[in-house]
């Protein structure tokens, strides 16, 4: 009975086989000009690819600063128990690290193998094995974040027959396509021989399709399942096999073949496969490896080492023996194989690291190249974005978010959209390079960016700027201000317009007469208006203007306060200038682009320009010290952050925003607390903002040195009693050093603690 039925099922497959080779002679008479057109044309889509900056260690560079040890874990690197042999691996020898360092860009084939050697904590030699030759610094390569891509993004790297092991094609062959070379593109032998025997075991065990069918279906057609399909795929496979060589069909199937997946990532080729699973190239495989390859081929996520390791082992086997009995190994090499212990990388899922930084450089990507090009040539972006720092950024806003929550229960939101909301922008002033920024609290949720998108009030954020222009503008008046200019903090009117504005100090609380320096350090919105209305409108929004300012600055005194609505990247690039001297460096996400041969396309160069001079840029740096020391943001201490910085709180009226914006003289750091629907956080900047950028200073700073802002030559600094501005003198019982302008510092000794001379005996 079963006899009579396969005989049947023959027949019937001999029929249809006829059928089927009837139209497919008569499709191939119709599309073979084009099919082969398509063929040798055919481009592979490569994703444009988005990387962070490289990382550069040197003598001298402490070990906590550099964070070695995370930043390469970051970047997927492996321990190891021996001298590293491959890229991507390192071990650590009492005081020495040996690392093969991976290619720093495109250009490069192979790493570097180097010594870090160590004296303490800190680098004293980085010496290249290879040559002995001793390093003056060592670029870490960059990290992958992202690419920009249509639909999947397929991470690819063409390689040549001569690029693949033999016997990784052999094992693909074995497994996919025996008779290869030996059919035209459709194996009918194949056919029969895989309907038989999944008859026999009553269910798919074994496929029908060609390496050619496999290829025409990735390249043309879609995973629909069909009679029509399939006879286009093979009606294609016939004219592709009559047109091109075995070799240039088997090339394009090595780099092709989709092998796994890597979040929206797709894994296609022998080579990217390789490097994904096990960190090699296809030549550093193994045998077990490369059979494990070609096991993947059927089913990448059934066969998944990841999802299940025995059955990917299985599967490996499989590949084994199929090459065992091809006659390709022998029994020896066979057993050899099959013990060898299934070791993959740990999976690393790739992309959206960064991702509101990655959205950030495709706008400004898009602004240069044609989406077409960006999503399909393969050009290589490197931006400015620290990893390291980033995850310490990302981790600051999450904690500080949940702290916040807990400490006061009235911020949770019982909706994902509508929770409490952060965002962290740092920045290295000299360069305007962008190191991290966290635009929300959870991209999944929301892609909205409030580092750049978001305008809201900065409040007394603003007030440096106040600050300056009135230094500024009065710098060569017979009585400028100073740091030490008394000022009266006590209720007034400003008339505007017909009308009248009247500041107002949180909690009604007036101080009378007061510096300069203390109403900046204390934020005293009435001292600070008075200030503002002696100097002027004009000259303050000026001022902001040149200091970054882009967005609508209305023409009203509550502007002094921070009535204007900015955004974070704006209040950015504000105070990288006090930081940096006066110069405003424009924040650079992209460094270079390269095209897909490591051929550069644009080198994007550090865009400087003064817009304050050095003096009054260091006089407000220096009071904004004491705002950290003394003022509203002295918490800061109390937190742990003991490094000198600069910075202000900000809190707009009625709570709805609370900031703060900090730096030391090499890293500037923005923070933002609120909701997105404008509701009150109810809390000040030193309350909401403040934690959060002492949690990221704290760490991205740790084991640096203990830098001080460097006073220009035009300023001067002497000790003063902050009571009477004069002086200091060996009575006065509190001593500041201040800064002034060059020529302007007091020459009398305080008034109010003189020496008492001596009585006659």
């Amino acid at each position: 009975m079963w006899r009579r039925l396969l005989l049947s099922l023959l027949a019937i497959v001999a029929t249809a086989t006829t059928v089927a080779g009837a139209v497919a002679w008569h499709t191939i008479r119709r599309w073979d000009a084009e099919v082969s057109e398509r063929f040798r044309t055919h481009r592979w889509r490569f994703a444009s690819k988005i990387f962070s900056d490289t990382y550069l260690l040197y003598p001298g560079l402490d070990l906590r600063a550099a964070a070695l040890a995370e930043r390469l874990a970051e970047l997927g690197y492996q321990q190891t128990q021996g001298v590293p042999e491959r890229a991507g691996t390192y071990e650590i020898a009492g005081d020495r690290w040996r690392v093969f360092v991976r290619p720093t860009s495109a250009a490069e084939e192979k790493g570097q193998l180097v010594e870090i050697r160590l004296a303490g904590n800190t680098i004293e030699e980085i010496v290249e094995l290879s040559t002995g030759a001793s390093l003056p610094t060592l670029e870490l390569d960059p990290a992958l974040l992202t690419g920009v891509y249509e639909g999947e993004w397929e991470d690819r790297k063409l390689v040549t027959l001569d690029d693949v092991p033999p016997l990784l094609v052999r094992a693909i062959l074995d497994t996919e396509d025996q008779r290869f070379f030996e059919h035209h593109g459709i194996d009918w032998y194949g056919i029969l021989r895989a309907i038989y025997v999944n008859l026999r075991t009553g269910r798919v065990v074994q496929g029908g399709s060609t390496l050619t069918q496999q290829l025409m279906k990735n390249f043309f057609l879609n995973d629909e399942r069909s009679l029509r399909r399939k006879l286009h795929e093979a009606a294609m496979a016939i004219i592709v096999e009559r047109r091109f060589s075995k070799q240039e069909i088997l090339e394009s199937y090595l780099n092709e073949i989709y092998l796994g997946q890597r979040g929206a990532q797709a894994i296609h080729g022998v080579y990217e496969a390789a490097q994904f699973y096990f960190g090699k190239t296809p030549d550093q495989l193994s045998l077990g490896e490369m059979a494990m390859l070609a096991g993947l081929i059927r089913g990448p996520g059934y066969y998944s080492p990841f999802r299940n390791p025995e059955r990917a082992r299985k599967r490996r086997d499989f590949v084994l023996e199929r090459m065992m009995q091809a006659g390709h190994i022998d029994r020896e090499v066979f057993e050899r194989a099959v013990a060898e212990p299934l070791v993959v990388l740990p999976p690393q899922p790739r992309g959206k690291d960064a991702p509101f930084l990655a959205d950030f450089v495709r706008k400004q990507l898009a602004e240069l190249y044609p989406a077409e090009l960006l999503a399909s040539e393969g050009l290589r972006i490197y931006t400015t974005l620290d990893p390291h720092l980033q995850r310490l950024a990302e981790r600051a806003v999450e904690r500080g978010l949940e702290q916040l929550e807990q400490r006061y229960p009235r911020l949770r939101r019982p909706q994902e959209e509508e929770r409490l909301q952060a965002c962290l922008f740092a920045v290295e002033p000299q360069t305007g390079f962008v190191r991290a920024m966290v635009g929300g609290r959870d991209y999944r949720v929301s892609q909205f960016n409030r580092c750049t998108q978001a305008r809201r009030q900065p409040g007394s954020l603003f007030k440096p700027i106040v600050y300056a222009a009135a230094l500024e503008s009065t710098r060569q008046h017979p009585s400028p201000v100073q740091a030490t200019t008394t000022v009266m903090d006590e209720p007034f009117d400003w008339p505007f317009d017909g009308r009248l504005w009247s500041p107002v100090n949180y909690g009604n609380r007036y101080l009378g007469s007061v510096t300069v320096r203390e109403a900046l350090e204390q934020s005293l919105n009435a001292a600070t208006a008075r200030l503002a209305y002696q100097t002027g409108l004009g000259p303050i929004v000026e001022l902001a203007r040149a200091l970054g300012i882009e967005s609508p600055l209305p023409g009203v005194p509550s502007l002094v306060l921070g009535a204007a609505e900015v955004t974070p990247f704006e209040i950015g690039r504000v105070f990288a200038a006090f930081a940096n001297g006066g110069v405003r460096a424009e924040p650079l996400a992209v460094r270079r682009v390269l095209d897909r041969s490591g051929v550069p396309l644009e080198r994007r160069q550090v865009e400087v320009e003064a817009v304050l001079p050095a003096d009054t840029s260091f006089l407000i740096t220096h009071m904004l010290a004491g705002v950290l020391d003394r003022g509203t943001a002295r918490a800061a201490r109390s937190l742990g952050f003991r490094l000198p910085a600069a910075g202000k709180t900000g809190t707009t009226n009625d709570y709805r925003d609370a900031w703060f914006a900090g730096y030391t003289p090499n890293l500037l750091a923005v923070v933002w607390v609120g909701f997105d629907d404008n509701q009150p956080v109810g809390l000040a900047g030193a309350q909401a903002a403040l934690p959060i950028w002492v949690d990221f200073m704290k760490e991205a700073t740790a084991g640096q040195p203990a830098l001080a802002f460097e006073p220009p030559p035009q300023v001067q600094l002497v000790p003063i009693d902050p009571s009477s501005g004069g002086l200091a003198t060996p009575q006065c019982p509190e001593t500041l050093i201040e800064a002034f302008y060059l020529g302007l510092a007091p020459t009398e000794p305080c008034p109010l603690h003189r020496e008492l001379p001596t009585p006659d005996a």
